[in-house]
């Protein structure tokens, strides 16, 4: 008998900004890092996309982009921050969902969130319609 997994990544990170300054100041609780997006990018978001496969040895066979494996959606706050600072992360999560195409009858890992992370079954009509419209134009298909 066959059996299947489907796992499912669904990263998310608040805005961490100062709204006055527009910038992510020092968070103490992340260091050694500057804040928070970065460490959670260096420790996960970034070993994510170049997995190591060790042998019985324990020497590196292959690295994966765990994200062309797996299903996935990234937060908007947290994928425009990636854009513009860990755009070799921001770059492997595009390639994955690229490469997943081919693993997967042409349809790639990648799904829509809605945009502001609000509890769908909660919101309106009109509030539903506009989170998946901007969820799916963020995630790159601006003719929908």
């Amino acid at each position: 008998m066959e059996r299947y997994i489907c796992i499912h990544g669904h990263f998310y990170q608040p805005p961490r900004e100062n709204p006055w300054l527009e910038e992510i100041e020092v968070q103490d609780s992340a260091h050694p890092y500057h804040d928070w997006n970065k460490r959670i990018t260096a420790e996960c978001y970034a070993t994510n996309s170049k997995s190591r496969i060790l042998d019985g040895q324990k020497r590196i066979e292959q690295i994966v982009n765990n994200y062309a494996k797996i299903s996935f959606n990234f937060g908007p706050t947290l994928l425009s921050w990636m854009e513009k600072e860990a755009h070799d992360v921001y770059g492997a999560i595009l390639e994955a969902d690229k490469e997943s195409r081919l693993n997967f009858s042409d349809h790639g890992s990648a799904i829509a969130q809605a945009y502001n992370h609000v509890i769908m079954p909660l919101a309106s009509a009109q509030d539903k319609y506009t989170q998946i419209l901007w969820g799916i134009r963020d995630l790159g298909y601006p003719g929908l």
